[in-house]
């Protein structure tokens, strides 16, 4: 770290003034796609009727049946399912997996290797618990395709290693625990077009978590057939408990469905706990704090910048999701700067964190933020495996002003090890 000749205040206002003029941008992005929202609302005429849910089987919901139809809208869907009852967003993303993929199906992920999590599920993980219930276990191949140097889409290995027993591409959109360039909607349509050109058939799937509403389309918008992501990222509004959603094709929502229920009950029960007003509600306040977090990441990576760290990506870059990458090299700093962001949450701001095991990863890791919503990482939050480079992933945060009191936070502590 540099040695610092300003005041961490004066640090995080002169970056402020250097990133500000992306701000414009964001705001318009946000008008755009609040504006989307809003008419999804009203061409399914929500009212207070869709705000009570039933009991039971949770037959004949009208507000679930009208959440999922915003939903659909808004990212130009044929169909959507919207449900507490996805336990994260890797479950999310494991309904649309196993809903889909069948025995000989071959599953290509093309931004490199995916997030941790999918490692068991995919059947990758040196230390499965069940490694037959895993795609491999299924009798479902899978290959992975690197981004060129972590930056470049291979576009003619995609094309290359496309054949008819590819059933699925999973484009994942966010970097994940790694430091490549994640990839932009621009860069999906692309993938979707070399795809398609070589084997129509071909499913695109879109992990669109942490990116829903940091640009003005979405990925179903530029050719993906279907897309997933988790209620307490970005389309929850920080609001939302828990759940997830996928969107996309009727039919391959319809095969989801039934993963997460049952054949012949799919998307027509399940009770929703009274969860639905609360959902519409982070859904429609979305767009405004996904900008609130993503002009956060942009000063964050100046601050870090300045102060002398390498960051992912850098200040001036077009962004499509909002974690930020910042790379400290040592255990020490990774955990100083963990600690501050702790200290400067709004809940349990007196806890110190410590690198732990976490299920369905390989590395311990340190987390920092106390959230309202556990694991909400739509609200300012940073965590990172502890390895090599050190990393933190800093994502999230409810309103501008709170990141930029951590982050004078995080100076200071950084300047004191």
């Amino acid at each position: 770290m540099k040695k610092l000749k300003l005041s961490a205040k004066e640090i995080v206002n002169e970056a402020e003034k250097e990133v500000g003029k992306y701000f414009e941008k964001i705001d318009e992005i946000c008008d755009f796609n609040q504006e989307k929202v809003l008419r999804a609302f009203q061409k399914n005429k929500i009212g207070e009727e869709h705000f009570y849910t039933v009991t039971g089987y949770g037959h004949d919901d009208l507000g679930r049946e009208a959440l999922d139809n915003v939903f659909a809208d808004v990212f130009k869907a044929q169909k959507a399912i919207v449900r507490p009852h996805f336990v994260s967003g890797t479950h999310t993303l494991a309904c649309v997996l196993f809903g889909i993929l069948r025995y000989q199906d071959t599953l290509m992920s093309v931004a490199g290797k995916p997030y941790d999590t999918l490692d068991e599920i995919i059947g990758h993980s040196r230390e499965g618990n069940h490694p037959e219930c895993s795609l491999k276990g299924h009798g479902v191949d899978y290959i992975e395709v690197p981004l060129i140097d972590d930056t470049l889409v291979d576009y003619g290995a995609i094309s290359r290693r496309i054949t008819p027993n590819t059933k699925m591409a999973l484009i994942q959109r966010s970097r994940g625990y790694s430091l490549r360039h994640s990839i932009s909607i621009r860069e999906i349509e692309q993938i979707v077009l070399t795809i398609k050109e070589k084997n129509p058939d071909t499913i695109c799937f879109v992990d669109n978590c942490y990116g829903e509403f940091v640009e003005d389309r979405e990925p179903l918008e530029v050719g993906a057939d279907i897309i997933a992501g988790s209620l307490i990222k970005n389309p929850g509004g920080g609001i939302v408990e828990a759940g997830g959603y996928i969107a996309g094709r009727a039919d391959l929502v319809d095969m989801c469905a039934n993963r997460l229920t049952a054949p012949g009950i799919g998307s027509e029960g399940g009770a929703m706990f009274n969860q639905t007003r609360v959902m519409l509600q982070g859904f429609f306040m979305a767009p405004s704090v996904v900008a609130q977090a993503h002009k956060g990441a942009r000063l964050a990576a100046k601050v870090f910048e300045t102060i002398g760290f390498k960051t992912h990506p850098r200040s001036r870059e077009d962004r499509t999701d909002l974690i930020q990458t910042v790379k400290f090299e040592n255990p020490e700093a990774q955990a100083a700067f963990c600690r501050a962001l702790q200290k400067y949450s709004p809940v349990e701001s007196y806890l110190t964190p410590i690198p732990d095991g976490v299920p369905g990863y390989d590395d311990k890791l340190i987390m920092a933020g106390g959230s309202f919503i556990e694991g909400s990482t739509l609200e300012l939050s940073a965590d990172g495996p502890v390895r090599p480079p050190y990393a933190v992933y800093m994502q999230g945060g409810l309103n501008y002003s709170h990141v930029k009191i951590a982050l004078r936070g995080i100076i200071e502590e950084l300047n004191s090890i």
